[in-house]
């Protein structure tokens, strides 16, 4: 065991994964000042890589050293998906990837929580096609 403890110093991982695009965005415990933020267009050139796990997990690793280097050590997840009225309701391809990389980057990671927009029977969906389409 270590003898001395590390203080840690905590922040708030956003991570919005939809199936286009994964972004990363920490904040500090309040959410109101913006220590580093990252996506995944910023990692590849190919528009269809944005959302592959392998940009997800550079942009969190960029990320990690950003937060690092200004102090933080601890993060919050909160995860987020397109949701809401017509979108869909569960996280991309790149979610897993990017908590992943953010532990192994040395990170310690507190409370992983799901923050996917839900709608409260708002606007009317639009209807589904119906027939023969061909």
């Amino acid at each position: 065991m270590k003898d001395r403890k590390e203080k840690l110093r905590w922040g708030v991982a956003h991570i919005y994964s939809s199936y286009n695009n994964t972004i990363i965005h920490v904040t500090d415990i309040t959410g109101s000042e913006t220590i580093a933020k990252a996506g995944g267009g910023m990692m590849v050139k190919a528009h269809r890589l944005e959302s592959s796990p392998t940009a997800a997990m550079s942009a969190a690793k960029k990320v990690a050293e950003e937060a690092k280097e200004k102090g933080i050590n601890a993060i919050h997840v909160k995860l987020r998906a397109p949701g809401g009225h017509e979108g869909p309701s569960n996280p991309g391809p790149g979610a897993q990837a990017a908590v992943r990389a953010l532990s192994r980057s040395g990170m310690r990671i507190g409370i992983i929580e799901d923050v996917t927009a839900v709608p409260h029977d708002g606007c009317r969906k639009s209807h589904k096609r119906r027939g023969r389409r061909v």
